[in-house]
């Protein structure tokens, strides 16, 4: 963690266009906050990823890039932890037909290692169906030692 963090508790909730032009302001959004947080420069690195990464599940996998379906992005720091939630309003999955990136034969392809960056790159994650239908991720970088 910097040094010159402001700890200042934050939290921003914005709702997305199922577009992948969102992703981009996402991840700008959360960086930022991260790093008036105190993040050192690999976890903004690290946030930067995961939230590409589930932002472009939510519009591209949850949403299918429907324009009348909205992706609910929000961030909050409380000087401890930063917390992300990705929610869409897709039709939801079965979280345990997640094919495993590291399995032989699915060592080359092109796609499907996303949640498994997440959970590389986060010390926290949590993927939930949301009862209005949809699903929820969230992701949480711890800002102190524990």
């Amino acid at each position: 963690m910097q040094e010159n963090a402001s700890h200042r508790p934050e939290a921003v909730e914005r709702f997305l266009d199922s577009t992948l032009e969102s992703v981009d302001s996402a991840e700008e959004l959360a960086v930022g906050m991260a790093q008036r947080a105190g993040m050192d420069e690999d976890g903004l690195l690290q946030i930067g990823m995961a939230i590409r990464e589930s932002v472009v599940n939510a519009v591209v996998h949850g949403n299918r890039y429907n324009a009348h379906k909205k992706v609910r992005f929000a961030v909050a720091s409380d000087g401890q932890q930063f917390t992300v939630r990705v929610g869409d309003e897709g039709e939801g999955f079965d979280f345990n037909s997640i094919p495993d990136p590291l399995a032989p034969e699915n060592l080359l392809r092109t796609s499907g290692r996303g949640i498994f960056l997440i959970r590389s790159f986060m010390d926290d994650f949590q993927m939930r169906r949301l009862a209005s239908g949809g699903t929820e991720v969230t992701l949480v970088k711890n800002l102190v030692s524990k």
